[in-house]
């Protein structure tokens, strides 16, 4: 395969600044990152001659026509969410503008980062994304259900990941933390309550590290059109390992943290609510058909190994060993957090 040049969307980012550091290594691939601040980097170095900055705002994608023309894959991570407007220039418009710039002659293919919450077990998109979405799910639907029929459909894989984990909680890596590593340590101190109630969930996750390697494996051999079951020209990947459940994921968590386990009361209907009442929790029309849907797993996944690779976090964990939450050992019957 030739040398390619490699346009990375959302490069400052933890996925963003993971997916970099792969292809430094695994590639010869010229890296085109873009980015609005580039302090932000802290994984590699700018310095690399195979690197080139393009810093600015998605937005304002006619600013950078000419890079655009010359890029031969794109790996886009970039997303916005909070504001409505933001979300809806940044997610849908100027994604449509990004691929309107490119050059379809040479451009051979185009990774769109989505997210599973918009899709069902069988990767069909949700309708209910599009109707009781945030502003984020909102978008991110309607962005790929535009792209389904896009000219360049083709060309576009679109990559789901499932829950991110990455970085570490402790300071110790060079990469950023993802949302859901930062919360760890809020989810342990909650550990206490968490441990009496028992809830029929479950879901999949995976580490950015993980999600790099399948994207790099993708953005660096040859694009074949696609041969996933029930879809179109746009495959569909979902990001993430086997399934665990939230009684796993709660006892795991309280083995690592040195919680005792107790006796569990099932967490139904009524008792979600009284929840919702007493704690300080607020939650929405898409948050009130999570819990309603409960079961957010998908077939098939594609964790690493579907691409002949090892997962560096494959069960959870091997996630916390990676986060850098502290594990205590348990002592007698109390609980310790």
């Amino acid at each position: 395969m030739s040398k390619s040049l490699i346009l990375i969307t959302g490069a400052s980012g933890c996925v963003g600044q993971y997916i970099c550091a792969w292809l430094l290594q695994n590639s010869n691939s010229d890296l085109l990152l873009w980015l609005r601040d580039p302090q932000k980097l802290t994984a590699f170095s700018t310095q690399n001659p195979r690197i080139r900055l393009i810093i600015g705002d998605l937005r304002e994608a006619t600013l950078f026509k000419k890079d655009l023309n010359q890029v031969t894959r794109v790996i886009h991570t970039a997303t916005a969410w909070g504001d409505p407007e933001r979300a809806k220039q940044v997610n849908v418009v100027a994604v449509k503008e990004i691929l309107n710039l490119l050059n379809p002659t040479i451009l051979e293919q185009f990774i769109y980062f989505s997210t599973a919450s918009i899709l069902d077990k069988n990767l069909q998109p949700l309708p209910e994304a599009l109707e009781y979405g945030t502003e984020y799910i909102q978008t991110k639907a309607e962005c790929l259900r535009e792209l389904e029929t896009h000219q360049l459909a083709e060309k576009i894989v679109a990559v789901f990941p499932t829950l991110v984990f990455g970085g570490r909680i402790d300071g110790k890596s060079s990469f950023p933390s993802s949302y859901l590593t930062e919360g760890l340590k809020e989810a342990a101190r909650w550990l206490w309550l968490a441990r009496f109630f028992r809830t029929e969930s479950s879901f999949h996750f995976i580490h950015a590290a993980d999600i790099a390697s399948v994207c790099g494996h993708l953005a660096t051999t040859p694009h074949k059109r696609n041969t996933e079951n029930n879809q179109g020209s746009l495959r569909r990947l979902v990001l993430g390992q086997p399934p665990i459940t939230i009684n796993q994921s709660v006892k795991t968590l309280c083995l690592w943290r040195g919680v005792r386990i107790t006796p569990g009361l099932p967490l139904c209907g009524w008792l979600i609510k009284a929840l919702v009442k007493v704690l300080p929790i607020e939650i929405n029309a898409w948050d009130r058909f999570s819990i309603k849907q409960r079961h957010f797993t998908h077939s098939p996944i594609s964790p690493p190994e579907r691409f002949g690779f090892k997962s560096q976090a494959g069960n959870l964990e091997e996630i916390l060993h990676q986060s850098g939450l502290e594990k205590v050992k348990q002592r007698g019957r109390g609980v310790r957090m």
